[in-house]
């Protein structure tokens, strides 16, 4: 693509289109750009129209969004992949962007600055050292408007430096960058501080120079969170100063109105507050002498700040830097006193725990955002959430004074709720909250609280002040306190007696239909915490049994819940129907022909504008359990499903929504597995050439599902495959998997199941080219991924066919090369193979290449044996070997079902792994019953070959021979 104004022009006028409500314009146009992104100037172009003054503003931004995304996608290249930037570009990108950036209105400014910080996550500093440099220099400008601009890309750069895992790279990284910016971003920092008393009566100066100095501290913490660098040591006096300086400032010209966000004083007090609380976790010693400082700095703050929502965040940080002091022993005695505890207590806790009028706002308004908040865990920059926290942190360390003090301030609030519960409910809404705060002291995501305090009775709690709420005639009286209670049944559920917890089931079903969405999610949350708990022994608390009595109105209620405007697309609702059915199994059968329409009807509607990732994933997984539930037992139902089902999925793959098509394939997987083999419609049949077409592989969260597809197609449909000459079509998708790091092991499934399903006069004519194609593979890039798949491999190939084919194919590619391969890579790398499977097929494997082979027995490759069978039974003996090979740079590939565009896997969609050898339940007993074979085929045979094993080596084998009474000729 040349750089020439007729592009321009015509690029320009694509983005606009792609900001087109009309679907039928939009997507073309996003077709369109995805389509040209390849080619060469496609960046520049970007870059030039966003840096064109006359062109619409609009346009430009979409501009740099356009590119920022396209870096996003393109820049870093995985080692297997071609890469999509032309060099000359990635040259002339790193050449413009910081100017381009700087040079740029602020909305443009921040898109190119993020593209910088993608950049520079794979480039810099190897490959783009002078960036630093030239970031450094604007400094001197003076000029604040580029100095912001290099301190937010700064900040973008390395807030990296806050999550990654220490590495020597890192910190090598991290001292390089030190000794470029350390000095300057001090100087920098001491000045600008000056500027505000300079420019103390100009607003507009004070705004950019208080911005910058937000910059500042951000990047300041950012490279203060690995380790404390020895520069800032040597400065701490200096930084401290000014933050103390910075946080005690009154600015009234800089304030903002009390509806509105944040003003920029703010915000730079709650990063100082990050920064000091930083120090005081991690840098305990260095920091001491300041600590007694910024405590009395802090509390004023919090005592003088009001309880507008746009100050939550700096009361927030406040309460988690005094958190983070009374959690150390040496500073506790700055908390000892009663009188200090009852101050914080009265002018901190209380005040900050208290249900705002933004609070209610929110719980009625933005229903979403508050569950996001509550019982998500998300509120961690709240002060209602820091102050329970601080709460928790003094009842853990001051138990007995704690629960004295905060307990008498209980006791009033729940007395005035008694006197006038209809105005004093923000009252027992504080109490609730202080004694979740108060009593917890141990939990975990699935289980909730699995430790309280011994000080508070939780059940009687439970019993006086909960179950009450609950029961309260009308479900829609007083909503929030409806809501704590369920949030407190749901904190507990682990640690409250199981008969209180199964007994307010049917109450948690009655609040399904509660008007106030906050109120009817958090009782399908509950609903499903309490599903999944399980006792002692690993047994579910709650069976499908025992929620059957009320299961109708639960179901009902449920999908009820899914009809309301504000919960149509309600994720905890969705998980919560999930979890009845997996619960409930074939209980739930007689409900399914009303459920299906309704979630058949859902999908339709959600397929149109797929937003809610998580509804869309738990949409799936019900869909799949009620297809495994019934089709277990009746294989006939497919048909039926496939019916109310096909419809819908063909209209997806159609209208090619990308978000949906994983899960598409791994249903029609399901449909297949479930069909008696051999009874593939033609349906299937004209699906399987689409799903060989390369485009459909080039998008990562396709290929695991499409796997599976084409493994079902195997077990159900090999006869067709064979006749429609798709078997090559297979082998292609082989070929390209396997040339993967990261999707190498998909080829191996595949070919797997190519082996165990294909006749081998179909498949032989391939053998050789697919050895050859591993081998290649090998020689380039030995992973252990790769290593230990291989290993599998080879050892089903014995198991499926014999040693002695495997041998004759091996060295029908190069000459003794089969001894290459035991002596590279089975002897010194079997140890590295696990999974139950795996550890079968390898074990029957390597037993029939040590006694059904007489190429290794006494023949060409003799002088192995006895390193492979020291290899085998150090195998069975000990734990697998964890080392990695050097070639291991890739992406681990991660089993977890979450829901990610490249990793969306159904749980109850799975298929359990193909067991090629069912009738082996002992390998060792295989193993000793194939030597017992060969000793009386060839007597005296064994006793000289063992001879040449060590001695740990042969005892091992006598226990095994006593163990299964076996005696070698």
């Amino acid at each position: 693509m040349e750089i020439s104004e007729e592009n321009l022009q015509t690029l320009a006028r694509y983005l606009q289109e792609t900001l087109n409500p009309d679907v039928s314009i939009r997507r073309p146009a996003e077709k369109f750009l995805e389509g040209v992104e390849v080619n060469q100037n496609y960046p520049l172009l970007l870059l030039n129209l966003v840096h064109k003054p006359e062109v619409d503003m609009t346009v430009r931004i979409a501009g740099s969004v356009a590119f920022k995304n396209y870096i996003k996608r393109n820049w870093s290249v995985e080692d297997d992949q071609p890469d999509r930037i032309h060099e000359s570009d990635r040259v002339a990108i790193k050449n413009l962007i910081v100017t381009l950036m700087l040079t740029s209105p602020e909305s443009i400014q921040k898109q190119l600055s993020d593209a910088v910080s993608i950049i520079g996550k794979t480039d810099f500093p190897i490959k783009w050292p002078e960036l630093i440099t030239q970031m450094v220099e604007k400094f001197a400008t003076g000029d604040f408007n580029v100095i912001n601009g290099i301190l937010r890309t700064g900040h973008s750069l390395f807030k990296k430096y806050r999550y990654e895992f220490k590495s020597n790279e890192l910190w090598t990284e991290i001292k390089y960058v030190l000794e470029k910016i350390a000095q300057p971003l001090t100087d920098l920092f001491v000045a600008t501080v000056k500027l505000t008393e300079t420019h103390a009566n100009d607003v507009n100066a004070l705004r950019t120079i208080y911005s910058s100095l937000v910059l500042i501290c951000k990047v300041y913490y950012s490279l203060n969170f690995q380790d404390l660098p020895e520069f800032f040591e040597d400065n701490m006096q200096v930084w401290m100063h000014n933050f103390h300086i910075l946080l005690t400032v009154d600015q009234k010209s800089l304030q903002t109105g009390s509806d509105e966000g944040p003003g920029v004083i703010e915000q730079l007090k709650t990063q100082i507050c990050d920064n000091i609380a930083l120090y005081a976790q991690k840098y305990d010693e260095e920091f001491r002498q300041y600590l007694p400082q910024f405590v009395t700095d802090v509390w004023s703050l919090l005592v003088a700040t009001g309880l507008e929502p746009k100050f939550d965040l700096l009361v927030s940080n406040a309460l988690q830097f005094l958190s983070s002091v009374a959690e150390r022993s040496h500073y506790r005695n700055l908390f000892e006193d009663n009188h200090v505890l009852s101050s914080i207590c009265e002018k901190v806790v209380i005040p900050n725990m208290e249900f705002r009028e933004s609070d209610q706002e929110l719980f009625e308004d933005n229903p979403e955002e508050f569950t996001r908040r509550d019982i998500e865990g998300s509120d961690v920059d709240t002060r209602r959430r820091a102050a329970c926290d601080l709460v928790n942190t003094l009842s853990t360390h001051f138990e007995q004074k704690i629960m004295e003090i905060f307990g008498q301030y209980m006791q009033v609030m729940l007395g005035k709720y008694a006197e006038n519960p209809k105005s004093n409910w923000r009252n027992k809404d504080a109490a609730m909250y202080l004694v979740i705060s108060l009593v917890s002291r141990g939990s975990t995501q699935r289980r909730g609280v699995t430790q309280t305090s011994q000080l508070v009775d939780i059940s009687q709690f439970c019993h006086q002040q909960v179950i009450p709420e609950l029961q309260g005639a009308d479900i829609n009286e007083l909503p929030v306190l409806r809501a704590d209670a369920i949030k407190y049944l749901m904190t507990f559920r682990s640690v409250l007696p199981r008969e209180l917890v199964t007994s307010a089931i049917p109450q948690l079903i009655r609040h399904l239909s509660s008007e106030s969405a906050v109120v009817h999610t958090y009782a399908a949350c509950c609903i499903e915490k309490i599903l999944i708990l399980k006792d002692g022994n690993n047994q579910e608390m709650i069976t499908g049994s025992q929620i059957q009595p009320f299961v109708a109105e639960l179901i009902s209620q449920l999908f009820g819940v899914l009809e309301r405007p504000v919960s149509e697309e309600n994720e905890y609702v969705m998980k919560a129907i999930m979890r009845s059915f997996s619960i409930l199994q074939e209980l739930v059968i007689p409900f399914l022909g009303a459920a299906l329409p309704k979630l058949t009807q859902k999908l339709q509607a959600v397929a149109k504008n797929p937003s809610k990732p998580h509804f869309n994933h738990y949409l799936f997984e019900t869909l799949s359990l009620s297809i495994r539930i019934v089709c277990k037992t009746n294989q006939s139902a497919v048909k039926s499903f496939e019916d109310i089902l096909f419809p819908t999925f063909q209209a997806i793959l159609q209208q090619d929504i990308q978000e949906f098509i994983p899960y598409v394939f791994q249903i029609i997987s399901l449909f297949m597995e479930y069909s008696p083999p051999g009874n593939v419609s033609e349906a299937y049949m004209q699906l399987l050439p689409c799903l060989l077409s390369p485009v459909l592989w080039e998008r990562p969260a396709n290929i695991s599902p499409l796997v599976r597809l084409l493994k079902a197609f195997l077990t159900h449909a090999t006869p067709q495959i064979i006749a429609q000459d798709k078997l090559s079509g297979y082998l292609g998708v082989f070929q390209k998997l396997i040339a993967s790091k990261s999707n190498d092991h998909e080829g191996f499934h595949l070919m797997q199941s190519l082996l165990q399903n294909v006749p081998k006069e179909a498949i032989g004519p391939y053998l050789k080219q697919i050895f050859f194609l591993l081998f290649q593979r090998l020689s380039s890039s030995k992973t252990t991924k790769f290593v230990i798949n291989f290993i599998v491999f080879i050892c089903l190939f014995i198991v499926k066919y014999s040693a002695r084919e495997l041998i004759a194919l091996i060295d029908g590619i190069q000459p003794q090369m089969f001894g290459m391969v035991l002596e590279k890579l089975l002897i010194p790398e079997l140890q590295k193979v696990k999974g139950q499977i795996e550890n079968k097929i390898v074990s029957c494997g390597v037993s029939k290449l040590l006694c059904e082979t007489p190429e290794t027995i006494d023949g060409t490759y003799g002088k192995y044996w006895p390193q492979l069978l020291q290899a085998l039974l150090k195998y069975f003996e000990m734990p697998p070997d964890e080392s990695t090979l050097p070639d291991d740079h890739f992406i681990e590939v991660d089993d977890t079902p979450t829901y990610q565009t490249s990793n969306a896997r159904l749980n109850f969609a799975n298929n359990s792994k193909e067991d090629p050898l069912p009738g082996v339940n002992d390998t060792r007993q295989f193993f000793v019953q194939s030597l017992a074979n060969l000793s009386s085929s060839q007597v005296g045979k064994l006793p000289t070959l063992i001879s040449n094993t060590s001695s740990d080596c042969q005892m091992v084998l006598q226990t095994y021979l006593s163990k299964f009474g076996v005696q070698l000729n």
